[in-house]
């Protein structure tokens, strides 16, 4: 296989929770936008409210999608403005407490370790074998001093999607504030904002193959922000700011796209993950899946190979033509183990060989059998151990 074809023509793509493909029609709104609705939207001439009402028709399909008002939508350049604006914006006074679960998405985590150097607490809710917060760790927490309680609605690296109910009840109970980080969620599971009872919501518009540069913050009518960005009163005087209309357009008709048939796109994705799982498992016995007996997105899936070293297995797969991370692409680059699969008790050498595999609903089933193959080989050859090529129980399998 030679270096140009695995770089421009055979490369497959598992590292969905990095970023997705905008969707045709997504890539075309935004660009029609672009030439058609380019005025201000602050504007009050012809030009301006032309773009106000695209702006504010897209802000109510993404608030009737996500169960929430349209002036509880905040646009924002993505899902990490959207964690800092929350966890920078809401806590109330100049000290407390922060309580976070361990192995929060690094735009959240860092807001946090700077919140601490201004003088703020950090908790961190302890977490069980699979990544969930106990019941007994959140009545421990100490409710008396926390301003601010946020938690991943569906962990980035894990795919284990959180029960956030009774951190939710909790929170009305004692008056705090709760922030979910519904970036991984939004566009791949059903998300309603106020069933949820939390107090804000973020999401990113290209994790579900939408435009990249856009996002919000779902915030519950009458709380109180403090913005991080001041100039203009857009969004409510909530976040300066040029609204770029164009790119809201194309993560409104994203989510629609996804409304339309979420239930065939989940049962998709979940045929091909369990494809790419029972392909891995039945080839390397001594793999081990991360949470695989709780509920997950349905595209994620966390597999260790132990005794082998996630980055050299992650550059070794590079060169094979498969695109998979060790974790989150914004704490790429670190040196440090994965901070949930440490919290979730794995053995060093389990979180040491772990690899992040994701699917999106432009793969196909031909992709995952030859994802299958390659890796395994991969595995193979760094292991210096014979794994099977393949049952044709697995290669006959036509499903997802």
């Amino acid at each position: 296989m030679g270096f140009e074809r695995v770089c421009f023509v055979d490369v497959i793509d598992l590292d969905a929770n990095a970023t997705t493909r905008p969707w045709p029609e997504v890539a075309e709104c935004v660009a029609r936008h672009l030439r058609e609705t380019w005025g201000n939207p602050g504007s009050r001439h012809a030009l301006g409210r032309r773009a106000r009402q695209v702006l504010e028709s897209s802000r109510e399909t993404i608030a009737g999608i996500l169960g929430a008002e349209p002036d509880e939508v905040l646009f924002t350049s993505g899902g990490t403005e959207a964690n800092n604006l929350a966890v920078f914006g809401l806590p109330r006074g100049n000290r407390g407490t922060l309580a976070i679960s361990p192995g929060e998405h690094p735009s959240l985590h860092e807001a946090c370790t700077v919140m601490q150097q201004r003088g703020w607490n950090l908790h961190k809710f302890p977490v069980d074998r699979n990544g969930l917060i106990t019941t007994d760790a959140g009545h421990q927490a100490p409710w008396a001093e926390i301003k601010l309680a946020a938690v991943l609605l569906a962990h980035n690296e894990t795919g284990v999607i959180q029960d956030v109910v009774p951190i939710s009840d909790l929170c009305r109970q004692h008056g705090v504030p709760l922030h979910l980080d519904g970036v991984q969620a939004v566009g791949k599971i059903p998300v309603d904002f106020h069933s949820l009872k939390a107090t804000s919501l973020s999401f990113g518009g290209h994790k579900f193959h939408g435009p990249r540069g856009v996002g919000g913050l779902l915030l519950r009518r009458g709380t109180k922000l403090t913005p991080e960005f001041v100039g203009g009163h857009q969004e409510q005087g909530r976040r300066a700011g040029t609204e770029p209309v164009a790119l809201v357009a194309g993560m409104a008709l994203a989510l629609e796209l996804w409304q339309r048939d979420q239930s065939q796109r989940v049962t998709r994705l979940t045929e091909l993950r369990d494809r790419l799982q029972a392909g891995l498992l039945e080839r390397c016995p001594f793999a081990i899946v991360h949470a695989a007996d709780v509920a997950r997105l349905p595209n994620t899936l966390n597999i260790a190979f132990p005794g082998i070293d996630g980055e050299a297995l992650l550059v070794a797969l590079d060169l094979a033509g498969v695109c998979g991370s060790l974790g989150s692409a914004c704490a790429s680059g670190s040196t440090e183990p994965s901070p949930i699969l440490v919290a979730m008790g794995c053995d060093p050498a389990v979180y040491r060989s772990s690899l992040r595999l994701t699917v999106s609903a432009m793969n196909t089933v031909e992709e995952i059998d030859h994802a299958v193959q390659r890796i395994i080989a991969t595995v193979a050859h760094l292991s210096g151990t014979a794994l099977a090529a393949g049952s044709s129980s697995i290669r006959g399998h036509t499903g997802g």
